[in-house]
C-alpha cells in the first residue's frame, strides 16, 4: 500500500447533544475537542445533529401517515365524483 494515500483511522466519539448520547467508534473524522471517555482515555469528539438516539425512525416515534383515511376525508370534503 502506499504511504500517505489514505487518511488517518482512529477512534472518535460522536456526541449526539438533542440525545445526550455518546458512542465510541472508530472514523477518519478528526476534531480540536476532546473528551474523557468511559474508559479513561481520551478522544476527539463530533457533535451530530442526529443519531439513532433521537432519529424518529430508531426510536419508534415516527408517524405513519394513513393513506385509506386521508383519501376518505377527501371525498367526505369535496364529494364523491363517481363515473362521468
Amino acid at each position: 500500500m502506499k504511504p500517505d494515500m489514505h487518511p488517518a483511522y482512529g477512534p472518535v466519539v460522536f456526541r449526539d447533544k438533542a440525545a445526550d448520547y455518546a458512542f465510541l467508534t472508530r472514523s477518519t473524522l478528526s476534531s480540536e475537542r476532546t473528551v474523557e471517555w468511559e474508559d479513561g482515555c481520551t478522544y476527539p469528539v463530533v457533535d451530530v445533529e442526529i443519531s439513532s438516539a433521537s432519529h424518529p425512525f430508531y426510536t419508534g416515534t415516527a408517524r405513519v401517515l394513513d393513506t385509506a383515511g386521508r383519501v376518505e376525508r377527501f371525498e367526505r370534503r369535496y364529494g364523491h365524483r363517481g363515473d362521468r
